[in-house]
Order: structure tokens, then sequence, then C-alpha cells
């Protein structure tokens, strides 16, 4: 059974040697690995470079400087860009990677195992944690999602769904999609299947309230009714940064709803 990885980035050079490791020492390997630079102007080239001249089956695409880091559709267009090197004939499995994890080394083989016993799974990943004041904690994703920064695909269900679409919230959208088709989309808590989110959640642009707000925009963009939303955003408070994280959330829904 043989997996791709494709990984878009920009300006990684803080977390990317712990995701590079991380991949390079996993008990099953993918056979390609993509990365997409989306145009860095830190260390990142120099990075990428280096581990490339090593590993024959990490390969580097380039993309022009835009200027910012353009996340959510930034991110897909990057990741199509990289999906254009990869021909899906040829594997049984798709990963969109970000670089700000670190991954436990069996993590793509138990995944793996699971989509070979159940093949109705499209979609899976495990839980990303975060540390926090030394400890890490979860973000209490739901069970019924694969998260968005490592979405391993199953390439049958990937084509059926037409890939990610270019929007906010293609990490939530995609997953509704499986469902819809007879697809079991799903994440794992195990201990095994835990990995670490290198990088605050949300915060790759501006600031984590930057990326609530995001979040807030991307349910009014799929859909979700008011009731839901608020009641969404009053659970988040519970987390962290607390309160404020869940009234953003709801600031954005609302800014969205207004200018309809």
């Amino acid at each position: 059974m043989k997996y791709a990885i494709i990984s878009p980035c920009r300006n990684e050079a803080q977390y990317m040697q712990e995701t590079l490791e991380s991949v390079i020492n996993q008990t099953v390997r993918p056979h390609t690995w993509i990365i997409v630079d989306d145009g860095s102007t830190d260390e990142t080239p120099n990075i990428l470079s280096r581990y490339a001249n090593l590993h024959k089956w990490i390969k580097i695409v380039t993309r022009s400087d835009r200027g910012k880091r353009n996340v959510g559709p930034g991110v897909i267009e990057a990741f199509n860009e990289g999906l254009k090197k990869v021909n899906l004939d040829n594997f049984d499995y798709i990963c969109k990677l970000d670089l700000d994890l670190k991954l436990p080394e069996k993590y793509f083989e138990i995944l793996i195992g699971r989509m070979k016993k159940n093949p109705r799974i499209g979609t899976c990943s495990g839980k990303p944690y975060e540390k926090r004041r030394g400890k890490l904690v979860t973000d209490n994703y739901g069970d019924e999602m694969s998260v968005g920064m490592t979405k391993f695909y199953r390439v049958t269900c990937f084509r059926e769904i037409g890939g990610f679409v270019q929007e906010v919230m293609w990490d939530a959208i995609d997953c509704h999609k499986c469902r819809y088709l007879g697809w079991i989309a799903c994440s794992w808590d195990d201990p095994e299947l835990r990995f670490e989110h290198l990088r605050p959640e949300g915060s790759s642009q501006n600031s984590i309230l930057t990326g609530r707000m995001r979040h807030g925009f991307g349910q009014y963009y799929m859909g979700t009714s008011l009731p839901f939303m608020i009641a969404s955003s009053i659970y988040r408070m519970k987390f962290p940064p607390y309160f404020t994280g869940g009234l953003f959330m709801l600031i954005g829904y609302l800014q969205s709803l207004l200018k309809r």
C-alpha cells in the first residue's frame, strides 16, 4: 500500500525540522513527499533543499512570494500545485500534511492498518495536542472529522469528493461531502495517534483571535444556524484563549451574517 504526502508551507523554519524528522522516522514512510514552498522568506528554502538532497523521495515545488501568508483558500491553492506532481493512479492513499507537527513514529502505519480493516473509511487522522504551560492539552476535536493539519485520504474517496474546495472551512466541507457519499470520516484519540501541533491552532495568520474570527466566517459559509453558532461559541469560551476565543468566533459569524 503506497501513499504520498503533499505539504503546503510558508515560513515554517521554526517548526518544520520536527515534522521532517518525524516523517523520515515513520515505520511506514511515504513513497513520495511533495513539499510546496509558497514563497517563503525565512530559512525554509535552505532547510528544504538540505533534506531533499538527503532523501530523494522528498520533492520541492517552489512558488513565487505573494507577499503574505494566505490561509484557507491559499493553502489549498498551494496543495493543488503539489497535487499536479502526483499521479494518483500510482497510490492508494494521499495525505495533506502541515509542516508544524510532531508525529508519533507509527502514525501512518496505524492509519493504513485501520483503513485496511474498514474499507468504508474515506479519511481519518489522529488528534492534535498543543503544549501549554509545559503540558500537552487537546482542543477537543470531534471524532466525526479528520483534522485539517493531517488529512489522510483513501484515493478513491478523495477523487469522489472532487478534492478540497478552495474556500474557508475546506477541512470541514470535505468531511461532510464524504458522509454524503457514504464514506466515513473520523479521527481517533488513541495515545499512539496523538501528535503535537507545534504552532497554536489558528495563529498562522496574524493571531489566534484572527483565526477564531475566520472560523466564525467559515461556519457562516457552511450554513451553520445562528442558534448553533451561539451555543458553539459559548462552549469554546471554556478553552484557551478563554472567553475571547469563543467571542471572536461569534463576531466573525455575525459580521458575515450582516454583510449578506
